[in-house]
């Protein structure tokens, strides 16, 4: 089947995807050949993910994936995008010190090949995100679940369940958007909130186990094609399953995403 061409995903065009209510679809890549495959598939956006530590590299958490791992995935990924927008996420201790280290992490990654960066939590963050953003890397803003700092959380939890934990990520959400991020992105919060903080949202809002009222979806590519063994979050879909081939499988994810049948809040949703 030929596909036809498309235009490359930019900045100003997935804006106006959340405006218009069109559903981007977002999943994790870390190399070439699969870069090459989602872009054909229709993935709109790439995040090469830091949960690369755990699914190649079979680590326990995110928290020692090294810059220099993010470089290095990060120039895999490019070499075969042709035009989706490319997010690569700023490892744990790359961006904490100093927001003139957070801007020479967010360098090497565009460097590299990144469109955006993507950092994790509130709170202490918004100076930075100013900071980078002002310099003209466009930022993401990761609240909810935060997998970097997993420890502190005290485990894999839904945050914003209480009318105060809720209040604090509209809060930050906020001072985010007011410090010049140009993408959200939450990650197990309830679908509830979630779908109001989107619809108040001036700017894209992607969601992991956030619900199906985000401006978009994303889901770890090793999880969605049943690669990752074990039990797997209640926010993952098997999107392998009835599939002849892994394009398919991906083709079926970008298609259930833009038709809002993936996420079912009830199902994959808190």
């Amino acid at each position: 089947m030929t596909t036809p061409e498309r235009k490359a995903i930019t900045l100003p065009r997935l804006h106006e995807m959340h405006r218009s209510g069109e559903k981007i679809a977002m999943l994790t890549c870390y190399d070439a050949a699969f870069a090459g495959l989602l872009d054909v598939a229709g993935v709109d956006v790439m995040l090469i993910g830091d949960s690369l530590g755990n699914v190649l590299q079979g680590r326990g958490s995110t928290a020692p994936v090294s810059l220099e791992d993010m470089v290095y995935h990060t120039t895999c990924v490019r070499r075969g995008v042709k035009t989706a927008w490319v997010i690569a996420d700023l490892p744990f201790d790359s961006y904490h010190v100093s927001k003139e280290a957070a801007w020479k992490s967010s360098a090497a990654l565009v460097k590299a090949g990144a469109h955006m960066v993507k950092l994790e939590g509130g709170g202490w963050t918004p100076e930075t995100v100013r900071f980078i953003s002002e310099r003209g890397i466009p930022v993401c803003a990761h609240l909810g679940f935060t997998p970097q700092t997993v420890t502190s959380l005290g485990g894999f939890k839904v945050q914003g369940r209480d009318e105060a934990s809720a209040a604090r990520i509209k809060r930050e959400t906020q001072e985010l958007i007011d410090a010049g991020a140009a993408m959200l992105l939450y990650e197990m919060v309830p679908a509830t909130l979630a779908a109001e903080i989107t619809a108040a949202s001036p700017v894209p809002v992607i969601g992991i186990g956030a619900g199906v009222g985000c401006s978009g979806q994303v889901l770890v590519l090793h999880d969605m094609l049943d690669v990752t063994q074990g039990k797997k979050p209640r926010f993952v879909k098997n999107f392998m399953e009835g599939c002849g081939s892994v394009r398919e499988a991906i083709e079926r994810y970008v298609a259930e995403v833009k038709a809002k049948t993936f996420p079912v809040n009830e199902i994959h949703g808190f």
